[in-house]
């Protein structure tokens, strides 16, 4: 199997940091009720989901998410389980984490979330969202649109575009998500799955580039 490339193109550059600068909704970290690590292939989001916790972000954890095609094989038991066990390895209590096992999608994972905490009478007035670094503005929108009450605060790994592909080890990989996610903040609104937002002409722009080179894997 060939090693995958974690160098970002030059040519590509502006048209990727362009993106990812969209989907980071550039929120001031504040304390809340319950943080919200949401499944992905990314531990990374565990990882800062216990971070938070230890900084006294929050006094409870809710990972959720089961498996999708992208993360069966990293994370066969599902992706909320594998989250919770690297946030025990860390050093957050057991009985700080709640785990959701089966959602399957961002708005499953809002959906299955507060049914999960309404079930244990957890009042919630205010949650963090912890992502992946370009999934922070659909999963606020989706926030947005199924738990229109509760605050929200979108937070993931400060991490800068460059050690971010390499922590995940695939450039291609990262590139094709973020064109995904991008694609899904107007699908999806027009679908009734999140609010609408605005995308600037320049992210449209950026958007319509990388999917003439290629990258249109994650497409709906």
């Amino acid at each position: 199997m060939p090693e995958r490339s974690t160098t970002l193109p030059d040519d590509l550059r502006a048209d990727v940091q362009t993106l990812w600068d969209y989907h980071d909704m550039h929120h001031e970290l504040r304390p809340a009720n319950v943080g919200i690590g949401l499944g992905s292939h990314d531990l990374g989001v565990a990882t800062f989901t216990a971070e938070l916790f230890h900084a006294g972000m929050f006094p409870l954890i809710v990972f959720t998410g089961a498996n999708a095609p992208t993360t069966v094989e990293r994370f066969p038991r599902g992706e909320a389980v594998h989250y919770r066990e690297h946030a025990l390895e860390l050093g957050v209590p057991d009985d700080a984490i709640l785990v959701e096992p089966e959602a399957r999608n961002t708005g499953d994972n809002i959906t299955l979330t507060r049914k999960l905490l309404e079930s244990r009478g957890i009042e919630v007035g205010s949650v963090v969202l912890i992502s992946r670094p370009y999934q922070q503005r659909r999963a606020y929108a989706t926030c947005k649109k199924l738990w229109p009450d509760v605050d929200v605060i979108c937070a993931s790994r400060p991490l800068p575009l460059d050690e971010y592909i390499e922590s995940i080890g695939d450039v291609d990989r990262v590139i094709n998500m973020l064109v995904g996610d991008t694609q899904r903040i107007t699908a999806y609104a027009e679908r009734g799955f999140a609010i609408q937002q605005k995308i600037p002409n320049y992210v449209v722009d950026a958007y319509d580039c990388l999917v003439q080179s290629g990258f249109a894997e994650r497409l709906l």
